[in-house]
């Protein structure tokens, strides 16, 4: 009789995840299709509020959380709260803003925000939870939310494309260097997801255009498209997958 393969498990039982920018958007899809395979799930963000209303909608559906307010663009409070939180399983890091403008009008408080909170506080929050599992002894996924914007350019996008290459670049080192403890640093990289917080993008007809002209799949993401990628990253699916980005972008780059 042959011995035939078995498809690695998408589950996530028994272990703890900490989703980063869990209050609405793509940070809110991460977390529930992690929830929903299982894993017991650290929800973190600015605003309690927001994180109160999604535990919530989370406990109506029998999934397990906790919340975690933290603004990722504080070292000192990132540290501290992975600290306390314990060793992890998962980490996805989502949180991250964008101030768009043309190269030549970039204002240095904006240059300095966004670095803050899409390189700084990736670069921190992935250092804080290796850490903690080195310590502990196990392996495990820390995946950060980049953007097909960290493989390419785009116009009024200067700042946040620094950004986003940058995260790439300390994501294939990080793997390097945390390989031999098991744990696995991979980017996931969206095209354009419609979320709250990208509606003004599309209420400009022309720029929906132009969007949809570039992805080769003829239409703008959904919250949904990048939840499968994100479970394939966590979970012993990809147990074989570091240092790589994963493009959720339509085919946008591959043009």
């Amino acid at each position: 009789m042959i011995a035939l393969p078995r498809t690695p498990s998408a589950r996530l039982d028994g272990r703890r995840a900490l989703v980063a920018g869990a209050s609405s958007g793509i940070g809110l899809g991460c977390a529930v299709a992690l929830a929903e395979a299982g894993a017991h799930v650290i929800l973190a963000a600015r605003t309690q509020a927001k994180l109160t209303g999604v535990a919530e909608a989370f406990a109506a559906e029998g999934w397990s959380c906790e919340t975690a307010c933290l603004d990722v663009a504080d070292t000192a409070a990132v540290g501290e709260t992975v600290g306390a939180i314990g060793p992890l399983d998962v980490l996805v890091n989502s949180a991250g803003l964008a101030r768009h403008s043309s190269a030549t009008e970039t204002q240095p408080d904006d240059f300095d925000a966004v670095m803050a909170a899409n390189l700084r506080g990736a670069y921190f929050l992935a250092t804080a939870t290796a850490r903690g599992m080195i310590a502990a002894g196990k392996g495990g996924s820390i995946v950060t939310v980049s953007s097909q914007m960290g493989h390419v350019g785009g116009v009024d996008r200067a700042v946040y494309c620094a950004s986003k290459h940058a995260v790439e670049g300390f994501t294939k080192a990080m793997a390097i260097e945390w390989g031999p403890h098991r744990i696995r640093v991979n980017t996931l990289c969206p095209t354009f997801i419609r979320t709250p917080l990208t509606e003004a993008t599309f209420d400009d007809p022309e720029r929906v255009r132009w969007i949809e002209g570039k992805i080769k799949l003829g239409r703008v993401g959904a919250v949904e498209d990048i939840m499968g990628a994100t479970l394939f990253l966590a979970s012993d699916l990809s147990a074989l997958v570091t240092g790589t980005a994963i493009l959720v972008d339509g085919g946008w780059t591959a043009g």
